[in-house]
C-alpha cells in the first residue's frame, strides 16, 4: 500500500467529524469515497494531506519521495490573475523545484492543458482549473493523489474529460488516487474500490462492483428489437421503444444478459439504477 490510515478520528468541539476510519490505497488504484456533504470526506482528506492532525489514529505513506502526496481540497487554490504557465512557475518555486520551460510545457500537456494560452486563469473553465490544480498537485512527483469533489461545478463533458485524466494517471503513472464525491455515478466507472462514509463513519467498503450491486434496484438496457424478447417478458420489463427497465437483483442480471445475446439482441448500453437510500443505509 502507498498510503494507509488506521483508526482516524477527529472532533470539532462537540461534533465528531471522523469516527475511527481505516483506509488504504495501493499504487495504480483508484479508491472512491462516497458521502453526502458534511459526511467527513474533506476532514479525512485534510488529515491524509497532514493539513489537520487527527485526535486519534495513524497515517503511513510508503514513499521515499520528497513530496509523497499531493492533492486538492474543496476548490482549486490558484493565482487567478496569472496564466497557467505562471501558476506552475510560482508553485514550483514555493516547493523548491528546479525547472525549465520544457518542464512546464510537459506538466501542462500531462493534464491536457494547452501550452500556448497566456491569459489569466480566471478566464479558464472550472474543468481547466481542476486540471491545472492537478498539475500543481503533481509537482515533485508524489506517489499519491487526493482529490476532494473534483467534479463539482463541471458540465458532463468536463466530468468525462476529467475522469479520463484520472484513469490515465492511475494506469500510466501508477499513482494511488483517492477521490471523493457525493454522487456515486461519478465514481462508478473509474474506481476500483468504494467506501461509503456517513456521519464520519465508514459504513460500507468493497470493490466498486460489490457496492454498486448492493445498492442497485433496477437496470436500464438500450438495444434494438427489445419488444421481441421472451426473456424480458419473463422479468416483467417495462419496454419503451429501444429502452427496457427491469427490476432485478444483481445475481440474475448476468443470466438475463446472456439470454438476450442468445436472442440476438445487441445491447448498446446497460446502466444500473442506484438507490441512494440503499447505498447509505447501515
Amino acid at each position: 500500500m502507498i498510503i494507509s490510515g488506521q483508526n482516524l478520528s477527529k472532533s470539532y468541539k462537540s461534533i465528531k467529524a471522523l469516527d475511527n476510519v481505516t483506509i488504504s490505497c495501493a499504487a495504480g488504484e483508484i479508491l472512491g469515497i462516497v458521502g453526502a456533504n458534511g459526511s467527513g470526506k474533506s476532514t479525512l482528506f485534510k488529515i491524509l494531506l497532514r493539513v489537520l492532525r487527527p485526535d486519534t489514529g495513524t497515517i503511513t505513506i510508503n514513499s521515499k519521495k520528497l513530496k509523497p502526496i499531493g492533492g486538492i481540497i474543496e476548490k482549486p487554490a490558484l493565482y487567478e490573475y496569472l496564466s497557467a504557465y505562471e501558476n506552475l512557475r510560482v508553485f514550483s518555486s514555493i516547493q523548491g523545484l528546479k525547472t525549465n520551460h520544457q518542464f512546464f510545457e510537459e506538466s501542462l500537456t500531462k493534464v491536457g492543458l494547452p501550452i500556448d494560452r497566456k491569459d489569466p486563469v480566471r478566464n479558464f473553465s472550472m474543468g481547466m482549473k481542476q486540471r491545472l490544480a492537478i498539475a500543481v498537485a503533481l509537482l515533485n512527483n508524489p506517489e499519491c493523489l487526493v482529490l476532494d469533489e473534483p467534479f463539482s461545478g463541471l458540465d458532463p463533458m468536463g466530468i468525462a474529460s476529467l475522469k479520463t485524466l484520472i484513469t490515465n494517471l492511475a494506469e500510466k503513472e501508477k499513482l494511488a488516487i483517492l477521490i471523493s464525491s457525493h454522487i456515486v455515478d461519478e465514481l462508478n466507472k473509474i474506481c476500483h474500490k468504494l467506501m461509503v462514509i456517513k456521519n464520519g463513519r465508514i459504513i460500507k467498503s468493497g470493490t466498486t462492483e460489490e457496492i454498486i450491486n448492493q445498492s442497485t434496484i433496477a437496470y436500464t438496457i438500450l438495444a434494438s428489437n427489445l419488444s421481441t424478447s421472451s426473456a424480458l417478458k419473463t422479468y416483467n420489463a417495462v419496454i419503451k421503444d429501444n429502452e427496457a427497465t427491469i427490476k432485478i437483483n444483481s445475481k440474475n442480471i448476468s443470466e438475463l444478459i446472456q439470454k438476450l445475446h442468445q436472442e440476438n439482441i445487441n445491447i448498446t448500453a446497460f446502466t444500473p439504477e442506484i438507490s441512494m437510500n440503499k447505498l447509505f443505509e447501515n
